[in-house]
């Protein structure tokens, strides 16, 4: 029987790759074309989307999305992956810091910011990634990049030998690192840090409530249907017979959306079609999904 198109959002445990996750799901759906939207390092939990069959083509909009996580960042330790996976570099006294300032450090964090990633990351570098370069020895210098983080709240502060570890909840765009948020608030206070804890709350509009561990997945493989997935992620149009039709080929319409960006584009008995754009007041295609 072939797969569900659809998505499925798992709970990754922590110690998994998000490449194992893959796998397992693989194995559970009985096909091959599984894929991920956005990375988890294997110490992070949380919500991991991935897409089954034509759902896979999803994925590449889905991570345009927003996601939200909830951290621990050591202040007073050093690494260097920015993260407790790391080995440590320097450590400083953190205990001493003043709440007002730490949260401070904190919410200048927030909004539009340049933010240089973590030279661990997954960035390519003519067509390397930058964590293979540094387990390779090199050493790598990543440029600064646009990232917007929409709200960062600080939970709690609590003094642990001499450091300082701090809870955050934060929303931001794909493409933020956490773990460079908590180096460089580490580095405005003088006494470095790095996150020691991270899960994943939401992507989009898929959070934690609809979120499967894989052992829940391998007695109940729950599939978001692509229709529902695309209704939830992107502004839904409905549109005629003789409309639905000409999607069908990839034709642009004569048809004036409702918002910019991206549209879930469906027919009249609810199947998903495509994502169209508005372009010259007319409605274009950027990615059709049957045909």
């Amino acid at each position: 029987m072939a797969p569900t198109p659809g998505l499925v959002v798992v709970d990754k445990a922590a110690g998994m790759t998000s490449h194992d996750v893959v796998a397992r799901v693989r194995r559970l759906a009985g096909t091959r074309k599984v894929g991920h939207a956005g990375t988890l390092d294997p110490m992070a939990t949380g919500v991991l989307v991935l897409g089954v069959d034509r759902a896979t083509r999803l994925l590449g909009h889905l991570m345009l999305t927003e996601k939200s996580y909830d951290a621990t960042v050591r202040l007073g330790a050093t690494t260097t992956t920015d993260d407790a996976e790391g080995e440590l570099v320097d450590t400083a006294p953190a205990g001493h810091l003043e709440p007002a300032g730490v949260a401070a450090a904190f919410a200048a964090q927030v909004g539009e910011i340049m933010q240089v990633p973590t030279a661990v990351s997954a960035i390519k570098i003519d067509g390397k990634r930058a964590y293979a370069r540094v387990r390779d020895g090199e050493q790598v210098e990543l440029k600064a990049r646009p990232v917007t983080v929409h709200a960062l709240e600080v939970l709690g502060q609590r003094v642990v030998d001499d450091f300082l570890d701090i809870d955050i909840s934060m929303r931001c765009s794909s493409g933020t690192y956490v773990r460079a948020i908590a180096r460089d608030v580490g580095e405005t206070l003088g006494v470095g840090g790095h996150l020691t804890a991270l899960r994943r709350t939401a992507v989009g509009p898929f959070d934690l409530a609809r979120a499967r561990t894989l052992e829940e997945l391998a007695d109940d493989f729950a599939v978001v249907a692509i229709a529902d997935a695309a209704r939830a992620t992107f502004p839904g149009v409905d549109l005629s017979e003789e409309q639905a039709q000409h999607v069908r080929y990839g034709r642009a319409l004569d048809l004036a959306l409702p918002g910019e960006g991206e549209h879930a584009l469906f027919a009249p008995d609810g199947e998903f079609l495509a994502l169209y754009a508005p372009k010259g007041g007319r409605a274009t295609p950027v990615a059709v999904f049957v045909g």
